[in-house]
């Protein structure tokens, strides 16, 4: 053999042993990360703890991309607290009393129907009407959740935080009162209580609004019970018109209990 055939043929077995070689790590390297892959998933079945921190890694890096990505903030469970719903999932009637509401005291349609559909079933449980309640909110907050007065009633209802914080104890505390739904639970329970220590629905309102012990209540009850008319028409399918400006009770103490003399019960127009 010449010397150029047997340098052809080293040549040639150089680059078998080279290409065999490179199978052969190629193939152990692929082994390799299979036996590690299903090692992991293994170990992971076997291991929720494991498991359940890889995942929450795995998505908290995620939701920091996505969050780096929009420059703001990601929180997909803020809906949860949201006290809304679609008017449209209502009963018809509980329907009418919320879109009416909404353009009275131009207030978004959706927390007023979360509003109306709780109104309706703690009053069913409660033993009042529900429009009873809704007309006591209107009047007494216009719907706003955050109002407060010049002595400290807070919220939907107007409830006095001071004077029965104990009830919210049960809500986790007197920062509950901004709660909507928990206000309105909280508002109804003292409502009860007004009327039963009254002994009527007009003297239990004048008991609600802290003047138990006045000659008058400023207007309050008739425009409570005024409001109530309005609502209970309105459920009954009837076309009521919305009577803008609303009248609301605003900068006046509502104690829910017997008021003493000097106190004072104020109303203004707002609108």
């Amino acid at each position: 053999m010449t010397a150029l055939g047997k340098l052809a043929q080293g040549l040639r077995t150089f680059a078998s042993d080279v290409a065999q070689g490179f199978f052969e790590i190629t193939h152990n390297g692929f082994a390799l990360v299979g036996l590690a892959t299903v090692f992991a998933v293994i170990t992971l079945s076997a291991r929720d703890d494991l498991r359940q921190a890889g995942e929450s890694r795995l998505m908290g890096w995620l939701q920091a991309r996505h969050e780096a990505a929009l420059g703001m903030p990601v929180e997909l469970g803020a809906i949860d607290r949201a006290t809304a719903a679609n008017p449209q999932d209502l009963p018809k009637q509980q329907a009418a009393v919320a879109y009416w509401l909404s353009k009275k005291y131009r207030v978004a349609p959706e927390p007023l129907s979360a509003l109306v559909a709780e109104a309706y079933e703690i009053g069913e449980r409660a033993k009042l009407d529900p429009t009873l309640i809704l007309a006591i909110m209107a009047i007494e907050s216009g719907f706003n959740p955050f109002a407060q007065s010049s002595v400290g009633a807070q919220g939907l209802m107007q409830v006095m935080t001071g004077v029965h914080k104990d009830k919210y104890e049960n809500f986790g505390g007197k920062l509950a009162a901004f709660d909507p739904v928990t206000n309105l639970r909280v508002g109804v329970k003292v409502l009860q209580e007004c009327i039963q220590r009254a002994g009527s629905l007009h003297a239990g309102l004048k008991f609600y609004v802290g003047a138990a012990n006045l000659e008058g209540d400023g207007g309050y009850a008739d425009k409570v019970l005024a409001e109530h008319a309005r609502l209970k028409q309105v459920a009954a399918g009837r076309q009521v018109p919305l009577l803008v400006p609303p009248v609301i009770r605003t900068m006046v103490p509502v104690e829910q209990e017997p008021a003493a003399p000097e106190d004072k019960i104020a109303l203004t127009s707002v609108s």
